[in-house]
């Protein structure tokens, strides 16, 4: 990250970036959850939020807490039409469709300076990354934030962790985080070149305390150049 001189003016740029919610969630409820975190980045960000195309069809097993619209990028499990971040498949359903989603939002909402994920959003800004890289025009931003991600376990998506990523990155995940234990955080960013790293106490969620923060805003500020 460039340093700022002294004397030197603070950055006016208010950035845009597109967010991913995660799995079970969408663009609306997503947007609920992030009402903090919005409040506290609106001088340095904008946070535009998508709802993801694949509908998850409500479980059937009485009990079982229904949740308006949930949505998904992709199922591992194609005749369930589930999806499972620990488990290990040769096969998947729904990302080529998401990520034609994410396109369309970066022509018709765009131009995004960077793009934020949670959870299975999160893993879906990393293939984003790999993309990029890769040159694909549909996709062009100067920085990722990915929050509880991880790497997927379907096969057909190994092709995106088989070179370094360089896009700059900030990835954020909780040392009690029981849905995406930490370790796949990291192991997902181990994937990506000087991976900016922000730990929390706590669970799956997006942390707004001072500490992280300030973190977020040093990792921001050097993009609203």
């Amino acid at each position: 990250m460039a340093a700022r001189t002294a004397g030197s003016e603070a950055p006016t740029k208010v950035l845009r970036v597109l967010g991913l919610h995660g799995y079970w969630q969408n663009g609306l409820s997503f947007r609920e959850r992030t009402g903090n975190l919005r409040q506290k980045l609106k001088k340095h960000a904008e946070l535009v939020i998508i709802s993801a195309p694949l509908t998850i069809p409500e479980p059937e097993e009485e009990g079982d807490v229904q949740r308006e619209d949930p949505r998904g990028w992709w199922f591992s499990d194609t005749e369930k039409k589930s999806f499972n971040a620990t488990v290990e498949t040769e096969s998947c359903a729904g990302l080529e469709e998401s990520l034609d989603t994410v396109a369309k939002a970066f022509s018709e909402l765009g131009p995004f300076d960077g793009i934020l994920g949670f959870s299975q959003g999160a893993a879906v800004v990393a293939m984003l990354c790999a993309l990029k890289q890769q040159g694909d025009p549909r996709f062009q931003f100067d920085f990722a934030m990915l929050v509880a991600g991880f790497k997927s376990c379907a096969s057909e998506h190994a092709h995106f962790y088989k070179e370094p990523i360089t896009v700059p990155s900030l990835h954020v995940f909780g040392d009690t985080d029981r849905v995406i234990p930490k370790d796949m955080s990291q192991e997902l960013a181990a994937h990506f070149v000087n991976p900016v790293l922000v730990t929390h106490p706590g669970g799956h969620y997006i942390p707004v305390c001072a500490e992280q923060k300030k973190l977020y805003f040093t990792f921001l500020d050097s993009f609203r150049k």
